[in-house]
């Protein structure tokens, strides 16, 4: 019970490493605020979580850190932890990109969980163990092709976060990032399903040689949040399996 009297919020918490992140968070005896999009499906996703509330909501709305983060507060009394997960990715080549696409990844990407942190500040400072855990990408420290807009706005929640530990360290406040590398989520499972050969070229590259599994990021992003973490701040840890290793 690792994070046992805690309340936190997870993001992009419908599928993938949020729901994952939201359920083992609440199993280590945290109160969890779980959102995603409307249509996704947060609410089935949970259903049986007695500790995990939903909301629908687009961290990209004008009005979602207010709505998540005060609607948090407002439901369980405080916010220890806030897990900024929600993502999007795009893919086309620089010149080609539309600037609606570069936009739109980095009003979810960035934009949102700056405002996310922002709001959340002023209650982390009175939780005796405050805690950001940002989601980024191996992409923050790596490329390919078409993935400007992808791999500039990882690497942006990079510096905000390192930022956002440098200045809310006196606080008692940690905040970090993962790095999570080829992960069956999902954003990603239709292509590994559709194309099992594309999968198994990834899973290859990996030093273990499996894709990752939401779970994975999930017991990577408890030890961040609990106690276990409490004097790490400021730092990317990378969960890819070995993935970065020969590139």
């Amino acid at each position: 019970m690792r994070l046992n009297g805690r309340v936190a919020i997870v993001t992009g918490a419908a599928s993938g490493i949020g729901r994952a992140t939201a359920q083992l968070f609440a199993q280590e005896g945290a109160q969890v605020l779980a959102v995603d999009l409307a249509g996704k499906g947060i609410a089935e996703a949970h259903k049986d979580q007695q500790h995990v509330a939903t909301l629908e909501k687009s961290v990209a709305d004008a009005d979602a850190a207010e709505a998540i983060v005060d609607g948090a507060v407002k439901r369980f009394g405080k916010l220890d932890i806030l897990m900024n997960n929600a993502g999007v990715a795009s893919n086309a080549l620089a010149e080609l990109m539309a600037i609606e696409d570069w936009d739109r990844t980095f009003a979810v990407n960035v934009r949102a969980p700056f405002l996310l942190c922002q709001r959340a500040i002023p209650h982390l400072k009175s939780s005796a163990a405050g805690r950001i855990v940002n989601v980024a990408s191996v992409m923050a420290e790596g490329t390919n092709f078409g993935l400007s807009a992808y791999c500039a706005s990882k690497a942006g929640v990079a510096g905000l976060t390192r930022t956002l530990a440098l200045e809310l360290g006196k606080f008692k406040i940690t905040a970090n990032y993962l790095l999570p590398g080829a992960i069956r989520t999902g954003m990603t499972s239709p292509l590994w399903d559709a194309r099992p050969d594309i999968a198994d070229i990834w899973a290859n590259k990996a030093a273990l040689r499996r894709l990752g599994q939401p779970e994975d990021l999930a017991k990577a992003a408890l030890f961040l949040a609990s106690d276990d973490g409490a004097f790490v701040t400021g730092q990317g840890l990378t969960v890819d399996g070995g993935l970065m290793l020969r590139v």
